[in-house]
């Protein structure tokens, strides 16, 4: 007898054992590190000598503009209603990459750390960026043995975090 995994959200495989009690603490960790080193402690800001404002402000525009439109076309995707409960979606945002909404979120971190060029920040973001990764490839196990080839086929085709630039169409 087959098995059946429910995401909580509705739909097919498992997340990783308490993602958004983890997403809740890492972003009130992360919101906490960056405002005490930028505007309290001022640690390690010391690289906002080197670039200029200007250019972190549309480094942090340009971030949570993409983090937003990954964000909103994945949540279209997963949520819009087209979808059937027990299908690999390969489309729209999960063509080009296979995490987008882990993505959107670290880069929303990246944009923060950016900005204040806050040293412990983007130390911390690289841990997250790890964590996030572990995140994905518990999830990705899960999804193989639920839909095998067809996983796998996906995975060489579509980047987990970058895209592919010469990958085939799905």
């Amino acid at each position: 007898m087959k098995k059946k995994h429910k995401h909580k959200r509705g739909g097919i495989g498992k997340e990783f054992p308490h993602t958004d009690q983890l997403n809740i603490i890492l972003a009130i960790a992360f919101l906490l590190i960056w405002f005490l080193d930028t505007f309290i402690f001022q640690f390690s800001i010391w690289l906002t000598i080197f670039i200029p404002l200007l250019i972190r402000i549309i480094i942090f525009a340009s971030l949570l503009i993409l983090s937003f439109v990954l964000g909103n076309s994945s949540h279209k995707v997963l949520f819009g209603g087209n979808n059937e409960a027990t299908s690999l979606i390969k489309k729209g945002v999960f063509a080009r990459v296979r995490h987008p909404l882990y993505l959107s979120m670290l880069l929303v971190y990246l944009a923060f750390a950016l900005i204040s060029m806050s040293l412990i920040c983007i130390i911390f973001w690289i841990l997250m960026s790890i964590l996030y990764d572990r995140f994905a490839s518990y999830e990705e196990k899960d999804l193989e043995k639920i839909f095998g080839e067809e996983y796998t086929e996906y995975k060489k085709r579509v980047g987990k975090w970058f895209p592919k630039l010469f990958s085939s169409k799905i």
